[in-house]
């Protein structure tokens, strides 16, 4: 009968998966050696080492989620900006933004004297990243972590992501508070363990960078980021603009060609001054310039004729933070929505 043998037929894939299912598995458990010596070489305690690693399995979500990630696209095919400012910039982030704004205001206005990163760019980035800190991800770090690297797409990323959070353990950060996203970012600033290590701040003065339950460590981490990224104080991060039909791109592309991140910065211009940006015909579609020596580059992310953006060195240091042009725009654009 053709259903017996379907059905016979489904069973042997059942038992095949299973069985492939136990042998990564027990690759996973040996492949875990190897990242016990990478962590013990690297200066984490063995008694660290040595509590984590047996409670660690193969989480298979993990890798479903990481295969599932879109392949990369040619660097001169792009959609347009639109349909994920519509997304990323809508009322209720705005609406919560602003409320975070009121309740977090003291603690904002000391990341800004202390960083020189405006408040609304602060909060903008909590907005974004984890929605003012209520999506923050409940996976196990070093699970995920390890497995990741198991999988060995971004091997050398994740095994040294993976060593960095036992240090953070090393350093006092309990096994219970290690939960992040599936991606190994944790916390309302949604670091990775290596970026922790670095740039965590302890932000309400209890000696420890809690960014998984204070506010105050967040937004003090999020600010220290930004301003190791090179944020400068006094500077927008960037200008809507319209930019007239007549408008010869030609004369102002840019010869450089980007060592990170090459298809971000394949869509903006050369540098040019505001001074020389107002010469050009472009025009400022709210507000006024920035000083006529401020540097920006020029990109129009749902092509010409539409809304164009000149760019400060400070939407580089957003950048830094995601290297993706919708990302960076959406932060800004929310964070001048937030501040309206």
């Amino acid at each position: 009968m053709a259903w017996i043998r379907a059905g016979a037929a489904a069973a042997l894939l059942t038992m095949a998966g299973g069985a492939a299912a136990q042998d990564d598995g027990a690759a996973f458990q040996a492949y875990l050696g190897t990242l016990r010596a990478q962590a013990v070489a690297a200066g984490v305690r063995p008694d660290t080492v040595d509590a984590v690693l047996p409670t660690l399995t193969l989480d298979p979500q993990v890798i479903r989620n990481d295969r599932a990630q879109p392949a990369p696209v040619s660097s001169t095919s792009f959609s347009p900006f639109a349909p994920y400012r519509v997304q990323h910039v809508n009322a209720a982030l705005i609406a919560g933004g602003r409320r975070v704004w009121v309740a977090q205001r003291p603690r904002l206005a000391a990341v800004e004297r202390q960083t020189g990163v405006p408040e609304s760019i602060t909060v903008a980035i909590w907005g974004h990243e984890t929605s003012y800190g209520a999506v923050t991800g409940r996976y196990d770090l070093l699970r995920s972590l390890a497995t990741l690297a198991f999988e060995g797409r971004r091997r050398a990323l994740f095994e040294g992501e993976f060593v960095a959070a036992l240090k953070m353990m090393d350093g006092g950060v309990p096994r219970e508070k290690m939960r992040g996203s599936w991606a190994g970012a944790f916390g309302g600033p949604q670091f990775l363990p290596s970026v922790y290590l670095r740039l965590a701040r302890d932000g309400d003065g209890d000696g420890f960078a809690d960014v998984w339950t204070s506010d105050a460590d967040t937004l003090a981490s999020i600010g220290n980021y930004l301003q190791d990224a090179g944020w400068r104080a006094g500077q927008p991060w960037g200008v809507a603009v319209g930019v007239p039909p007549q408008f010869d791109r030609s004369s102002f592309r840019t010869r450089l060609v980007a060592p990170r991140c090459p298809r971000v910065f394949v869509r903006h211009s050369g540098w040019r001054t505001m001074a020389e940006w107002r010469a050009a015909g472009l025009v400022p579609q709210a507000g006024g310039w920035p000083a006529d020596d401020v540097l920006a580059t020029l990109i129009e992310p749902d092509g010409a004729g539409a809304t164009g953006y000149l760019l400060t060195g400070n939407y580089r240091a957003i950048l830094d933070y995601n290297c993706s042009n919708f990302y960076a725009l959406s932060v800004g654009l929310l964070a001048d929505a937030v501040a309206q």
